[in-house]
């Protein structure tokens, strides 16, 4: 190849990769209220957010690809663990953590409120998938909230179930495997367990899940269905 060649290919090569540089850049962009969902950019986020740089989370966890990896990603947490659960781990870390100690923090009711609103706004985000560790958990706890868009299973999220329970592999390991609850136990039985877990095992640890008598009935007949 002579050399003149050889430079019209480097130009060529530049050129073309400065197009699409520039015009996934504008793309982005374009996108970018749409992906973050800017309308539910509120007030209490926006003061989670303060929370989330005033306790230094970042010097811990990652979140959207910045911060440490000595603690999990941050960036689906509320995917993962849901408004209760996320309160659950913080209030009383050492029931949840191992060999990664998560300090007591102190926070107030309404910094932990406010500090849930901003990774339920994170989590809602498009990341194209981003960080990919969230994939497997994706997968496995989507199959499992994903049985019927059902109100159980969308509660067995959002209250943090999956903090210590697991389904299909995915969740803590604090409280039994729930994937074929329904074979063991019935709804009767689950439903005495919300309600009060000590009523059916008096050495249950599990505390009063925090569930109105709707939602109770909801959750316990998602359970009695995992057969």
């Amino acid at each position: 190849m002579s050399a003149k060649a050889a430079k019209w290919i480097f130009y060529l090569g530049t050129l073309i990769s400065l197009v699409l540089f520039l015009g996934l850049t504008v793309d982005t962009h374009r996108q970018i209220k749409t992906l973050t969902h800017t309308d539910k950019l509120s007030e209490q986020v926006v003061a989670g957010k303060r929370v989330w740089q005033k306790y230094n989370c970042n010097d811990c966890h990652t979140i959207l690809g910045f911060g440490s990896y000595y603690a999990p990603d941050m960036t689906k947490v509320y995917w993962r663990r849901g408004s209760e659960g996320i309160k659950a781990v913080v209030r009383t870390p050492e029931r949840f953590t191992t060999w990664r100690k998560m300090p007591h923090l102190g926070l107030t009711d309404l910094e932990l409120q406010d500090l849930v609103a901003f990774l339920q706004w994170v989590s809602e985000i498009d990341t194209q998938d981003w960080p990919p560790q969230d994939q497997k958990l994706r997968a496995a706890a989507g199959r499992a909230v994903a049985l019927g868009v059902s109100p159980g299973a969308t509660l067995f999220q959002e209250k943090g179930c999956f903090a210590c329970h697991r389904l299909y592999g995915t969740g803590g390991m604090l409280g039994p495997e729930l994937t074929h609850v329904g074979s063991r136990r019935t709804y009767e039985t689950i439903e005495r367990i919300l309600t009060d877990p000590r009523s059916v095992n008096p050495q249950a640890t599990m505390p009063t899940p925090p569930l109105s008598h709707e939602e109770r009935d909801e959750l316990g007949r998602f359970l009695a269905g995992m057969k």
